[in-house]
């Protein structure tokens, strides 16, 4: 909580607990915009559940990292990105 006090973000970390309010399995539009999804170990990604609401055209599950992919696999995290990027240019 430290962090987000002596950096003023504590509202922007709290949007996502806000937004987590809406009810789950309520029907949301769909958003038609290319989305890339990369599950790392310890996170639940659930593809058909993501391709009911979005445009889904990257998806990517991987065998080390975690929640925090971008301090610890970094690298495959910048792979995957570009990936997702490339065909979108």
């Amino acid at each position: 909580m430290s962090i987000y006090w002596f950096t003023r973000t504590a509202a922007s970390a709290a949007r996502l607990y806000k937004e987590g309010q809406k009810g789950w399995g309520a029907v949301a539009e769909y958003s038609a915009l290319p989305h890339g999804v990369a599950v790392f170990p310890g996170d639940a990604g659930v593809r058909r559940i993501a391709e009911r609401e979005h445009n889904v055209v990257h998806w990517s599950e991987f065998g080390r990292g975690g929640h925090f992919a971008a301090m610890e696999a970094r690298g495959l995290l910048v792979q995957d990105v570009r990936a997702f990027l490339r065909p979108l240019r």
